[in-house]
């Protein structure tokens, strides 16, 4: 189960591969829709005869039909790639009926289109090397069996061997278009090879930062989609020693935090490591959905109740960590994942560790060397602006945030200016989210956003169980239950397929409609 061929590809590469494939046939529809329309407009009764523009009118059908398979089809990367060489062939025979319609020369003729044909597949979208060699070389046969199709038709044709002269630039280069082939799929074992990350291989990246990169994984022996999150090595040689290691620790502590919390609503942590390479990584559940930011702004604020049922899901992963000492410090909407969960929607799962502290550590005894002013400036606490030791009360204010935005679709405050916006945060009072919302706020829910803004940290609530509890009184009449949740996802975002692309085809890519992100949290910050 966990053995893989040695021919295979990285998916990126291949899908890539699916897309000049979609080209190469856009291409091959513009080329025989000129040589129709210059048979049909400059030379209708030639010699060339009536079913020439019927050839390239199924050429053209053949071409576009390819490129949409390519574009549209569901089915594999890989599979897209066999079939768009495979169909070269009747590309291929149309070119030699063409090129031997009208009498010719029996013993010189022109270089074959044909031979043009077999390089640009060789060179720009290689199959297998066994599966190009096969195409290449029937394909190479079309001219030869042209020739025979003019013999039937009683056109002056050449013999069998000067045939076979005439038109051995085909089988030349139908040879030459292995060799791409066979580098593409070494090179690709190569890149495969590279990327494997103890019991995970790397399929395919889904994002990158200043420091990180973030990848689609997959377990090589469980079939097990995850995400893997890791820090190059060359970034880490960019800077001086002491930048480097702190960098290494909080990544380090990032995952030694996320590895220790057990609450189902904290991402979890499968696995952390560092390759041969120095490259160091962690591994995490792929997750279903699409951050909170995400959500608001493709579909719009949210209604109270349902931002207090995200909110309250937010607020069992922080009373984990807290009560571990363990601070957050950089919660905010793309930090949040709003995911399907088997049969469970709505799920709400907390990212990114990157700045956890311990609140009960003295500064110095802390894990990194890192400046006292950390975090996104839209949703930091007064007291953390000010450089001031945080505690587990600076999560409670960037839920107030979160919770405003949500609710509005708009941050608390707004500025391009950094440091205008973290005065704002010391310095303005915060406005209630009923006055910016389109929808109508329950009062409660308006005094329990400004109460964890206060700027006051004693003044806002003790602890997120407070936050949680306050969060379930203040909820409208109408719940926003789990079969809400339900309907709104099969409207909005419905699920079409499962993850047996991630499993059994990680070239495939997702269905249409389906939602596959990645936790992609801190990235941008790094």
């Amino acid at each position: 189960m966990g053995h893989r061929d040695r021919s295979a590809r990285p998916a990126d590469l291949v899908r890539e591969q699916s897309i000049r494939i979609q080209l190469i046939y856009v291409v091959g529809v513009v080329l025989w829709a000129i040589n129709f329309v210059m048979d049909t407009f400059w030379a209708p009764h030639g010699d060339r005869g009536p079913y020439r523009p019927l050839i390239e009118i199924l050429g053209m059908a053949l071409s576009a039909a390819t490129a949409c398979f390519a574009r549209f089809s569901r089915a594999s990367n890989d599979r897209k790639a066999d079939v768009g060489v495979a169909l070269m062939v009747p590309h291929a025979l149309g070119l030699a009926l063409l090129n031997s319609w009208a009498p010719q020369s029996t013993t010189v003729r022109p270089l074959s289109s044909i031979t043009v044909l077999i390089l640009i597949f060789g060179m720009l979208a290689p199959s297998r090397p066994a599966t190009t060699f096969v195409a290449a070389s029937v394909a190479a046969s079309m001219d030869p069996l042209g020739v025979w199709i003019a013999h039937l038709r009683g056109l002056p044709v050449p013999s069998p061997i000067n045939t076979l002269l005439l038109f051995y630039p085909n089988y030349v280069c139908a040879v030459l278009a292995v060799a791409p082939a066979r580098l593409v799929y070494r090179l690709g074992r190569q890149v495969l090879e590279a990327r494997a990350l103890g019991s995970y291989e790397l399929i395919e990246r889904l994002g990158s930062g200043g420091m990180g990169e973030v990848w689609l994984a997959r377990h090589r022996l469980l079939a097990r989609g995850a995400a893997v999150k890791l820090i190059r090595p060359d970034v880490l040689s960019n800077g001086s020693p002491e930048h480097a290691a702190a960098t290494l620790r909080r990544f380090e502590r990032e995952a030694r935090a996320t590895a220790s919390l057990t609450s189902p609503h904290t991402v979890r942590v499968f696995d952390f490591g560092l390759t041969d390479e120095g490259t160091f990584y962690y591994v995490m559940e792929l997750l279903n959905g699409c951050d909170l930011e995400s959500l608001v702004r493709t579909f719009g604020p949210l209604p109270p109740a349902r931002a207090l049922h995200l909110v309250r899901q937010i607020c069992r992963s922080l009373s984990e960590a807290h009560g571990l000492g363990l601070i957050h410090r950089d919660i905010k909407p793309p930090n949040v994942y709003v995911c399907r969960m088997g049969i469970e929607y709505d799920f709400v799962k907390v990212l990114d560790f990157g700045l956890v502290r311990h609140e009960y550590r003295a500064p110095t005894s802390t894990l990194s060397a890192e400046p006292n002013l950390m975090g996104t400036p839209a949703y930091m606490a007064p007291e953390a602006i000010l450089g001031e030791e945080p505690d587990r009360r600076v999560d409670i204010y960037a839920i107030g945030c979160l919770l405003h935005f949500v609710l509005t679709g708009q941050p608390l405050f707004r500025s391009r200016n950094r440091v205008q916006l973290l005065l704002q945060h010391l310095q303005e009072a915060p406005t209630p989210p009923s006055e910016a919302a389109e929808r109508p706020i329950p009062r409660a829910v308006d005094d329990l956003v400004l109460a964890c803004l206060q700027k006051d940290p004693a003044r806002r609530p003790a602890g997120v169980d407070e936050v949680l509890r306050r969060a379930v009184i203040s909820t409208p009449g109408e719940e926003w239950d789990e079969e809400a949740a339900r309907r709104w996802w099969q409207t909005h975002l419905p699920e079409n397929g499962d993850r047996s692309d991630l499993t059994s085809d990680p070239g495939g890519g997702a269905h249409p409609g389906s939602v596959w992100i990645v936790p992609r949290g801190g990235i941008d910050r790094w």
